[in-house]
């Protein structure tokens, strides 16, 4: 099989293994899955779906972010760590949000780029799981188990999401990659991979 094929077969592999491919993050609109995502970089899922709980409850819309006093801020987001800066970047995206872009989340990597501490994982996430658009999020695990699997050879977050839009399905891409970071978690771990009970053995070429 060339590197489209094993693709192709990785996808249904993993979708056989994980039917349902969802964003492990809390949320219940748009701005709210941004700032969890803001959030989550260098923290677990598990620890900002802790947090933004009462995050919401005080500050529920780009408005009141937009409003919202620092030092509260910090406080409620203390224990995702890098706090001071994240902060600062809620608050400097809920002004944008309300005020260049009328409330409403943008829908491209162009523009959501343009807000603070959001790269191009977040605005995939974002495409992908509000809108609906082919997207690739260069996670942790989704970077490492391309790699395995022969796919890329680099760490690169863009060039492994520029490689692997060329190999994989745009309607299946998206959830893909959330597929791939529950596989990454439960099996293809960095330092243990439990290769003998890999859905995907079959196809790995990587003999660790």
């Amino acid at each position: 099989m060339n590197s489209i094929e094993r693709a192709k077969k990785s996808v249904e592999l993993l979708k056989t293994q994980y039917p349902e491919a969802k964003c492990s993050l809390d949320y219940s609109d748009p701005f709210q899955l941004l700032i969890a995502t803001r959030l989550s970089a260098q923290c677990t899922d598990a620890r900002v779906n802790m947090v933004t709980p009462a995050l919401f409850a005080r500050f529920p819309d780009a408005k009141s972010f937009m409003e919202a006093d620092l030092g509260e801020v910090e406080q409620l987001i203390k224990t995702c760590g890098l706090y001071k800066t994240k902060a600062k970047d809620l608050i400097s995206i809920g002004k944008d949000i309300y005020e260049r872009f009328g409330s409403v989340v943008p829908d491209t990597i162009e523009e959501l780029t343009t807000l603070s501490g959001v790269g191009r994982k977040t605005a995939n996430l974002i495409c992908g799981d509000v809108y609906g658009k082919p997207a690739i999020v260069t996670d942790t695990h989704f970077i490492r188990l391309c790699n395995r699997l022969g796919f890329v050879n680099t760490k690169e977050p863009l060039k492994v999401e520029t490689a692997m839009r060329k190999l994989l399905p745009p309607d299946e891409s998206n959830d893909f990659c959330h597929r791939a970071v529950l596989h990454g978690r439960a099996v293809c771990n960095a330092r243990n991979p439990k290769c003998d009970e890999c859905c995907l053995e079959s196809i790995c070429p990587k003999k660790i």
